[in-house]
C-alpha cells in the first residue's frame, strides 16, 4: 500500500505526462507495478519476520515491538527519501531511480544540479504526504503483538514465524515461475512513461546496484581516444551504394526475422559445418542469399538480440539490455520499420521476462508480444515453454491476420540446454553433444515443416525472411571460450520477395550480427544513420572485420584470421599466423570506443 501510494504521488507530480495516458494504461501502471512492490515489501519484511522468530524464543525480555517499530521507522524514512530523490531526478534523467545515482553520492552537488529546476516546495509537500500516510498506514495495520495464547509455547510460535519467513520467498522472487521477477514483468505498455510509472524505484535501485557490483567493469583504455576513434571510423567509412547488390522485387516487402537459438556454424552444412544436421536450412540457403563469414557479437541470447535488432555491440562483462535507460536510447528495427508503416509482433515460446527481454522489446514498441503465457498449457511441452514446431504453427495461424507490410520476429528455443526435443531423432547417441545435435536437427525439422507450409500462403511472395543465430556454442568439440569457431554463425536471406537473379548468391564478406540491421534497412532504402555500428554487407566493404567479446576478452576477425586478447591478463591469447598487429589494435579500439559509447548512453 505504501508503494502504491508512492506511485500515485509520482503520477500526480508528473500529471502533465500522466494525462496523456489512456485510463486503462494509467490503471495498468498500478496493477503491473504490484509485482515489484510486493517483491520489495517481502525483502523489507525479512528482518522483522526473523526478529519475530527470535522474540518468540526469548519471550517478554525481547523488546520486539520497539525493534520492529524502530526498523520500520528507519526504512520508511529511507523509502520516502528515495521517492523524493526519484521525483526530483526523473524529469532530468528520464528514468526511475537506479544505481546511476551511486557515483554521485560523494558529490551531492551534481545530484542537486540534476534536480535543480524541480520545485523544492512540491518535493517537500510530496515527502510530507508520503511520510504522514506511511505513518498512518503503519499505526492502522501494525499494532503491538499480543501475548501468546495459553498452551501456545515459544517454540511453536518461533516455528510459525520461521514458516511465515519461508513463505516470503515466492513473494520476493515474484512467484514460483522459472525466472525471478525483474523490470520486464512491469513493462506492459508502448507508452514509456507508463512503464516507468510501474517500476518500483527502491527495488530498481537495489537491483541495479547489485548488478553494478557484480558485473560492472572499468572502461578499457588501450590507446588515445583520438586514435581509437580514427581506427573505428575507418571501419564505417561511406560505402558505394551504386555497387550494392539489390535483392528485392518490391520496395516494402514483409519482413519475417527468425532468430535461431544456438545455431553454431559447426552444425550448419551450408557454412562449412557437419553435414546432415540442418538439411532444411542448407536447402533453403542454396536457393537464397547465404552469408558464410558472420560472427556473433557475444555469447548470450540477450546479447545477440540487441546486436541483431539494434545493431549494437556487446559488452564483455555485462549487457546493455540490463540497463533500461540505455536500451531506451538504442536504435531498433521495430522503430525503423514502424516509421515506414510496418505492423509488428514478436513471438517466443519461453518467458520474455528472461534477461530483461520484455522491457527491451516493449521499449522498441512491438505492437504484440507472444510468449509462454499465450500458449495452451498442453503446448508448453519443454522446460523453457513451447517447442519450436508449436511456435511455427502459431506463426502460420497468425501471419495471415497480420496487417501488411509486417515486421514479425520469432525466436526459437528448443536448441537451448537441456536440449529436449518432442519427436524421435534419426541421430544416434545420448551424451550432451549428441543431445545438442538432436536439438538443432529438431529445430531445423520444425523450420522445414514451417517453410513448406509458408510457401503456400499468399503472404510468402511478398516476404523477405531473415534467418540468423543468436550466438554460437562450445559444442560440438568443446570449442574454447575465445575461439572464432564458437562465434561463427549462419545468416540467410530468403523468401518470395527475393529477385530470381540473386537466389543462390554466396556472400563471403566478413561481418557481424551488428551489420544485419543496416544491411536489411539499406535493402528497404530506409535511414540507417542511427545504426553507428553497422555496415551494409551487400555493398563493398573497405576493411573486412568482425569484433566479438566474451568475459574479460575480445576477438578481432580479419582476412588473415583471428586474434584474441585477454583484458585481465593483458595478453594475446590466440593469434592466426599472419595476422598483423594492426588487427589487434583495431579490435582494442573497437572495444574502447564501444564501451565509451555504452558508458555515455
Amino acid at each position: 500500500m505504501f508503494f502504491e501510494l508512492g506511485r500515485a504521488v509520482f503520477l500526480v507530480y508528473y500529471a502533465a505526462q500522466a494525462r496523456l495516458l489512456p485510463l486503462a494504461t494509467l490503471l495498468g501502471a498500478f496493477g503491473y507495478g504490484l509485482r515489484l512492490d510486493a517483491a520489495m515489501a517481502a525483502y523489507l519484511c525479512l528482518l522483522p519476520f526473523l526478529l519475530f522468530v527470535g522474540g518468540s524464543l526469548a519471550g517478554p525480555r525481547w523488546p520486539l515491538h520497539r525493534l520492529v517499530t524502530g526498523y520500520s521507522a528507519v526504512m520508511g524514512t529511507v523509502l520516502a527519501l528515495l521517492l523524493l530523490a526519484d521525483l526530483g531526478l526523473y524529469h532530468a534523467w528520464g528514468f526511475r531511480l537506479d544505481a546511476t545515482i551511486l557515483p554521485y553520492l560523494s558529490s551531492p552537488r551534481e545530484v542537486l544540479a540534476s534536480a535543480g529546476s524541480t520545485p523544492l516546495g512540491g518535493l517537500l509537500l510530496a515527502l510530507a504526504a508520503v511520510m504522514l500516510a506511511g505513518t498512518a498506514l503503519y499505526r492502522v495495520l501494525v499494532s503491538r503483538l499480543p501475548a501468546l495464547p495459553a498452551g501456545f509455547g515459544r517454540g511453536r510460535a518461533a516455528l510459525a514465524g520461521l514458516l511465515y519467513t519461508i513463505l516470503l520467498i515466492p513473494v520476493l522472487r515474484g512467484g514460483v515461475q522459472q525466472i525471478p521477477v525483474n523490470q520486464s514483468d512491469v513493462y506492459f505498455s508502448t507508452f514509456p512513461f507508463a512503464n516507468h510509472a510501474a517500476i518500483n524505484p527502491a527495488w530498481n535501485l537495489a537491483d541495479t546496484a547489485l548488478r553494478l557490483s557484480s558485473d560492472a567493469a572499468p572502461q578499457p583504455h588501450f590507446m588515445a581516444d583520438s586514435t581509437a576513434q580514427r581506427l573505428v571510423a575507418e571501419l564505417y567509412q561511406p560505402q558505394d551504394s551504386s555497387q550494392a547488390l539489390a535483392l528485392l522485387t518490391e520496395p516494402r516487402p514483409n519482413v519475417l526475422f527468425i532468430i535461431l537459438e544456438s545455431f553454431t556454424a559447426k552444425l550448419v552444412g551450408c557454412v562449412g559445418g557437419e553435414a546432415g544436421i540442418t538439411p532444411n536450412l542448407d536447402s533453403l540457403a542454396r536457393a537464397s542469399v547465404l552469408f558464410t563469414d558472420i560472427y556473433a557479437a557475444g555469447d548470450r541470447s540477450q546479447k545477440g538480440l540487441v546486436a541483431l535488432l539494434s545493431g549494437y555491440p556487446n559488452q564483455p562483462t555485462t549487457s546493455v539490455i540490463n540497463y533500461l535507460p540505455k536500451t531506451e536510447h538504442l536504435p531498433h528495427l521495430r522503430r525503423s520499420l514502424g516509421a515506414a508503416g510496418y505492423s509488428s509482433a514478436y513471438y517466443y515460446g519461453g518467458e520474455l521476462a528472461f534477461a530483461n527481454m520484455r522491457s527491451y522489446l516493449r521499449t522498441a514498441g512491438y505492437e504484440r508480444l507472444v510468449d509462454r503465457d499465450d500458449f495452451a498449457a498442453s503446448d508448453q511441452n519443454s522446460k523453457w515453454g513451447a517447442h519450436d514446431h508449436v511456435l511455427f504453427d502459431r506463426l502460420l495461424t497468425d501471419l495471415p491476420q497480420q496487417r501488411i507490410p509486417f515486421f514479425v520476429t520469432a525466436f526459437t528455443l528448443s536448441s537451448h540446454e537441456p536440449f529436449e526435443i518432442p519427436i524421435p531423432s534419426m541421430l544416434k547417441g545420448n551424451d550432451e553433444t549428441a543431445l545438442f545435435r538432436k536439438s538443432v536437427w529438431y529445430t531445423d525439422w520444425a523450420l522445414g515443416r514451417f517453410l513448406r507450409q509458408a510457401r503456400l500462403q499468399p503472404w510468402w511472395a511478398h516476404t523477405l525472411v531473415v534467418l540468423c543465430a543468436d550466438h554460437g556454442h562450445p559444442l560440438p568439440g568443446n570449442t574454447p571460450y575465445n575461439a572464432p569457431a564458437k562465434f561463427h554463425i549462419p545468416l540467410v536471406l530468403a523468401g518470395g520477395a527475393l529477385r530470381p537473379a540473386v537466389k543462390g548468391q554466396v556472400i563471403r564478406t566478413i561481418g557481424s550480427q551488428t551489420d544485419v540491421a543496416t544491411t536489411l534497412l539499406r535493402q528497404l532504402h530506409l535511414p540507417t544513420a542511427s545504426y553507428h555500428w553497422g555496415r551494409n554487407l551487400l555493398a563493398p566493404v573497405a576493411l573486412p572485420f568482425a569484433y566479438y567479446c566474451y568475459a574479460d576478452g575480445l576477438g578481432a576477425v580479419g582476412p588473415a584470421g583471428v586474434v584474441t586478447y585477454d583484458n585481465v591478463a593483458k595478453a594475446v591469447t590466440r593469434r592466426t599466423r599472419g595476422v598483423p598487429d594492426s588487427q589487434l589494435q583495431r579490435g582494442q579500439a573497437y572495444e574502447q570506443e564501444s564501451m565509451r559509447d555504452f558508458g555515455q548512453r
